[in-house]
């Protein structure tokens, strides 16, 4: 996978260069399935486990990039998105000549169902309240609260690794998911404690994970948005269906142009 340069207004977008440089929009109209990953399909093409490559970018505050892929899958490296975050800050940004555009909330909107919930209220700035709940003793009730500027971002949730039950693995290959996974990319829990043998980079570092996954799957309103989410117990087919109706909502929200922050898009 390489990550090149995009024009202004491009936004993010995969290429299967396997397949003469198919095109797939990194947007919610582009998502296929979202069961434990998010993937992306148009005419057929996949592209699959998305999120952690988009929560980079977003952190990163890059808005136009090409994702050059010669497979089906975004490599899952360490199962975070710090290998991706340190590889964009060792090459830096290029400001692009454009007015950068916003999405700012004007009005509460808020989705519940089964007892879980995700909302977005009026604030100047973009932060994240995340409440999770799993029954295992290693998780249970945990909550963080994060302003997502890059330097906190780069800090304290792109190192937060993704995570699993043992009892699942089975059914994720099955499915196509986690083609490398592997105790060197994941956070592997068994019933009662977790089958790696290092430690946790967080004692949180679950509810961190969660924040990462949120904001990759934000990531395709295709702008950055400024508002406070409140989440509790949500997961990917939660966060992308708020983002479709969220998108579909336009009383809930303006669009606010910058003129003093430009675009960016990862240098070359």
């Amino acid at each position: 996978m390489s990550i090149r340069p995009a024009p202004a207004s491009t936004g993010i977008v995969f290429r299967r260069v396997d397949l003469d440089d198919f095109e797939i929009h990194a947007d919610v109209t582009s998502v296929a399935r979202v069961a434990y990953a998010t993937t992306l399909m148009k005419g057929g093409v996949w592209i699959s486990t998305v999120e952690h490559i988009l929560s980079a970018l977003y952190g990163s505050g890059v808005d136009n990039a090409y994702v050059d892929m010669d497979n089906l899958e975004v490599p899952i490296l360490d199962g975070s998105a710090r290998p991706f975050t340190n590889a964009i800050i060792d090459v830096g940004l290029t400001e692009q000549n454009e007015p950068r555009q916003y999405m700012r909330i004007t009005r509460e909107f808020v989705l519940e169902e089964n007892g879980k919930s995700l909302g977005i209220f009026p604030s100047d700035r973009f932060g994240i309240d995340y409440a999770i709940d799993f029954p295992h003793p290693f998780i249970g009730p945990q909550q963080r609260r994060v302003d997502c500027t890059h330097a906190g971002y780069v800090a304290s949730i792109a190192p937060a690794r993704t995570f699993g039950f043992q009892r699942d693995l089975e059914s994720l290959q099955a499915s196509g998911l986690i083609r490398g996974g592997s105790l060197d990319n994941a956070i592997v829990l068994t019933e009662t404690g977790m089958l790696n043998e290092t430690p946790l980079r967080y004692p949180d570092e679950f509810v961190r994970h969660k924040i990462l996954d949120l904001l990759g799957d934000f990531a395709l309103i295709g702008q950055p948005v400024l508002g406070q989410i409140v989440a509790n117990l949500a997961g990917h087919a939660l966060h992308t269906r708020f983002v479709a109706g969220l998108l579909e909502s336009p009383d809930h929200w303006t669009i606010e142009t910058r003129t003093l922050q430009s675009e960016a898009a990862v240098g070359s």
